[in-house]
């Protein structure tokens, strides 16, 4: 009888903060993520512009990215928001991506990992929050896996087209 036959390795997922070299796989998953969990087409022109500005400047947030051997396959995008009731940061996961073919492969979770050890070290970061579609069964799945719990907040917005 002849042994099974060996699998490839995948090569293990690295996090590292993006740079400007990033940007067009960036601007690419950003599209797709709006495209997927919204239904929205994004207008490429602007959503360049805006990513440019979060990797030109850490004052609008910071982008992380995951990679598979020297492929970008996930993106996060932390913001933050000052909490005058805990004397600290919240940091806020947005622009989660991951590429499809990469998906169900400890991706996000990660990117996920990476951020909640660094957040824990530095001292001045009080939680990490992000927001979910309702809708989004898998995603709200593994948010709770990662420890994540539901809040009683609903997010309300009042949008002013640019």
């Amino acid at each position: 009888m002849s042994p099974p036959p060996l699998r490839a390795r995948r090569p293990a997922v690295t996090v590292r903060p993006a740079t400007l070299a990033d940007l067009d796989v960036l601007v690419r998953f950003s599209a797709a993520m709006a495209r997927e969990t919204e239904g929205r087409a994004l207008d490429p022109k602007r959503l360049r512009k805006g990513v440019r500005a979060v990797l030109a400047s850490g004052r609008h947030g910071r982008y992380l990215v995951a990679e598979s051997g020297a492929v970008v396959v996930g993106q996060m995008l932390l913001t933050y928001e000052w909490s005058d009731w805990r004397n600290g940061w919240f940091w806020w996961i947005q622009s989660v991506y991951v590429e499809p073919s990469a998906r169900r492969r400890g991706v996000y979770r990660t990117l996920h990992a990476h951020v909640v050890r660094e957040a824990r070290t530095r001292g001045d970061v009080c939680g990490v929050r992000l927001y979910v579609e309702q809708g989004n069964r898998r995603a709200r799945t593994t948010y709770t896996s990662l420890g994540m719990t539901a809040t009683a907040y609903r997010i309300y917005e009042q949008d002013f087209v640019l």
